[in-house]
């Protein structure tokens, strides 16, 4: 996803892993700050529960002092694994994605993420990534 009023190319493409060991809010990614980005888009958010037990996950952004919810409390069943997105979510240059667990040792959380940067990559670049 591109927006069109603004040059933006792919600086690189990842994925954020998190291993839920704690009820704390947990960082799954923070999108990268600095003059050369614009933004982050996340593809996907995958909830997987590996204890034979149901649990809940909760999931917010935050933008400076600014906590955002973007999924409270949602149910994942015993050894299931849950698709969050059903459409892309783009996070602002510095916004911080965060998981939190309702229970510790129970929930695995993977984003896939595209990386857009204002200036382009070159070939050579990218073979340097």
């Amino acid at each position: 996803m591109l927006v069109t009023s603004i040059p933006q190319y792919i600086q690189g493409l990842t994925n954020a892993k998190v291993d839920l060991t704690t009820t704390d809010a947990t960082v799954l990614y923070t999108a990268p700050s600095g003059a050369d980005f614009n933004a982050s888009v996340v593809s996907s958010i995958i909830v997987s529960e590996d204890s034979g037990n149901a649990d809940t996950v909760t999931l917010t952004i935050t933008n400076g002092s600014d906590v955002f919810s973007l999924f409270k409390v949602k149910a994942v069943g015993a050894n299931g694994t849950i698709e969050l997105l059903t459409r892309d979510l783009v996070l602002q240059s510095g916004e911080i994605l965060k998981a939190t667990a309702a229970t510790a040792n129970r929930l695995h959380v993977v984003a896939s993420i595209q990386e857009l940067s204002k200036t382009r990559v070159t070939t050579s670049a990218l073979a340097q990534i």
